[in-house]
Parts: C-alpha cells; sequence; structure tokens
C-alpha cells in the first residue's frame, strides 16, 4: 500500500509537470485546473502513504534518511498546491513538482522506515522540529524556483526573444513576489525548527556538530534573502539570484553531509 501510493504520487507529480509544460509544445494554454487537481492527488496520495507509514511502525515517519526526503517531497508539494490555487498559475509546476517527485523517489528507493524516535515529549519535541525545518526548507525551494524562473524570464526580456517563455511564464512581478512571501515562510519555519533543534541538543545530549552546522546554513541562506528584502532593499533580480544559489549550496551541503555520516538520521 506504501508503495503503491508513494508510486501514484510520483506520478501525478510528473503528470502534472507534463501539463504545465503543454503550452511549450503546442500554442495552447496551461490547463489550470488539471495541474492543480494531479498535484492535489498526488499529495492526498502522498500524504496517505505516510499515515499508512505511521501506523505500520509505530510513530511519525519523519527521521532518518528515506522518510525525510519523502516528507521533504510531501512539503514542497504542498507548498507548490497552496501556492498554485491561490495563484491560478500553474508555471512554477515546471521546476517544483518534478523536485518533489524525485525527493519521493529516492525515498522509495531508500525506504521508508524510520530510526527509532525517543518516546513521550523528547519524540514530540523532535518530530516538531524536522516537520518545522521540511516545511522552511519547502518554502525555500518554492523561493529558489521562483527566482530562477525569474532570472530565466528576465533574460529573455532583455535578449528581446518573446519566445514560449515569455509567453507563458508568470510576469515577473508574479515571480518576485513569490520569491519574497516563500523567502518570508521559509525563515520563520526554519527559525522555530532550528531553535527546537538547538535546545533538544541540549536538553537530551544529542548534539551533531555537521547537521546543525547544516541546518544553520539553511536558515542563514533563506533569512539572508527575506531580511535583505526587507531591510536592505534589494532589488528582485538580486533576491532571485541570491536565492537560487542559495539554495543549490544548501543542497549540495546536506547530501555530502549525508554521505560523511551515513548512520546518522535523527536530524533532518
Amino acid at each position: 500500500m506504501i508503495t503503491i501510493a508513494h508510486f501514484f504520487a510520483i506520478t501525478c507529480y510528473i503528470g502534472a509537470a507534463a501539463l504545465a509544460a503543454a503550452p511549450f509544445a503546442r500554442p495552447v494554454t496551461a490547463p489550470v485546473r488539471g495541474v492543480i487537481a494531479l498535484l492535489g492527488a498526488g499529495v492526498l496520495a502522498h500524504l496517505v502513504a505516510l499515515v499508512v507509514a505511521t501506523r505500520a511502525v509505530g510513530q511519525l515517519p519523519l527521521s532518518g534518511l528515506g522518510p525525510a526526503l519523502s516528507f521533504a517531497g510531501l512539503a514542497l508539494a504542498a507548498v507548490l498546491l497552496l501556492i498554485e490555487v491561490l495563484a491560478r498559475e500553474v508555471t512554477l509546476t515546471l521546476v517544483a513538482a518534478p523536485l518533489a517527485a524525485v525527493c519521493a523517489a529516492a525515498a522509495s528507493i531508500v525506504g521508508l522506515r524510520p530510526i527509532e524516535a525517543p518516546a513521550g515529549m523528547p519524540g514530540v519535541w523532535l518530530d516538531s522540529h524536522i516537520a518545522l525545518s521540511f516545511a522552511g526548507i519547502a518554502a525555500f525551494a518554492t523561493a529558489a524556483a521562483a527566482g530562477a524562473m525569474y532570472l530565466v524570464e528576465r533574460r529573455e526580456l532583455k535578449s528581446r526573444r518573446f519566445g514560449a517563455i515569455f509567453r507563458f511564464f508568470p510576469p515577473l512581478e508574479t515571480l518576485d513576489r513569490v520569491n519574497h512571501l516563500s523567502a518570508l515562510a521559509g525563515m520563520v519555519c526554519l527559525t522555530v525548527g532550528v531553535v527546537l533543534a538547538g535546545t533538544y541538543a541540549i536538553a537530551y545530549h544529542a548534539i551533531d556538530v555537521p547537521k546543525i552546522v547544516w541546518a544553520l546554513g539553511a536558515w542563514l541562506g533563506v533569512s539572508t534573502v527575506a531580511v535583505g528584502r526587507l531591510v536592505g532593499g534589494w532589488r528582485a533580480q538580486r533576491a532571485a539570484l541570491i536565492s537560487s544559489v542559495a539554495f543549490a549550496v544548501v543542497v549540495l551541503v546536506y547530501v555530502a553531509v549525508r554521505v560523511a555520516t551515513p548512520a546518522g538520521g535523527k536530524f533532518l
């Protein structure tokens, strides 16, 4: 059941991206309702998979590489679905939906059995930290995707190539707004997640320096973009570039930490 639900979710995410890409193949409008329906079905199936996994192992499947990747994919898809429903614009699905599918596929390959979590309040504390942290990472990923699309569209405009990208990408103002709001949401969630992680590590003597440093780096990346917009008066192009580069660095460092500490997993 878990495998089937995961496969269905992955199929829906890929299908949503394919539908959103339809205007690039032929001059038609992207079927917004169809993309949103597929994303919604994928999120629902993904959620079912995690609920079934929770019942099977007796705890929330959040800790460990496989569960963490699966929850990251779900969080990203859920954030994407919310944005697309509010904006009635599905171009962002082109970037974010395949990323959610990759996370879910990697989780299925690695396995969804979590590392045994502590019982009682420590377990709730740890799960809250992981859930909020990945919600923040999902918002950060959305900001980075919007930033990357902003840079591509702006380059098209400057070169005066008014092709498919110009016709079907959302306006630069919309991408800039998504980048800004997603960075703010990511900063808030990651701030709470990092605070919970730090206090948990101190209270229960569970300090894992490499992963804590990575979490602080992720928080610093998204916070730099959010604060730079609010206080520093950053222009849209600068915020888009920094958010895209910062998220790419965060992902690469995360992979490096996981490779260097294959036995770890309680922190993200």
